[in-house]
This record gives structure tokens, sequence and C-alpha cells, in this order.
């Protein structure tokens, strides 16, 4: 989903398996940059609200190729 300049989407995180992991996550447009952020809901002297984190987007790790193996007959001694 692509946001729209300055907009974004968050939703209830199904997939938190830890207490620091967030509430709710989603991704947003900022001046043309998409960022994720992640909200937590807090506890405070006045009441609840969201701490909230923004991040570069997720890209994992490029895998490497794997290495051929060489034949002995290919080498000339």
């Amino acid at each position: 989903m692509e946001n729209k300049l300055n907009t974004g989407a968050i939703f209830k995180n199904t997939n938190k398996k830890a207490e620091n992991h967030p509430d709710y996550k989603g991704k947003v447009n900022v001046n043309g940059k998409e960022m994720e952020v992640a909200l937590w809901v807090k506890q405070g002297k006045a009441g609840s609200f969201f701490s909230a984190s923004f991040s570069e987007p997720y890209v994992a790790p490029a895998q490497s190729e794997p290495v051929s193996k060489v034949e002995n007959d290919d080498f000339p001694f």
C-alpha cells in the first residue's frame, strides 16, 4: 500500500510476541519519504498515551550466492 504525501496508516500489531513489541505499527509518508511507525500504549499521570518510534523501512539482507564447486580436472596442474 502506497501512502499519499504526508499520510499513513497504522494497524494493531497482530504479531506481538513480547512486551517490548509495539502495540500498533504501520507506514507513513513524511515529506515524500516512506517511514515505518511503531506505537506503544503507555500509562502516565494524566492517563494513557501513545509512545511513538519512526524508522527507515526494513530491508532484508541480500542472501549471498552459493559458491560453485570447482572440479580438480579444471586445473592444468
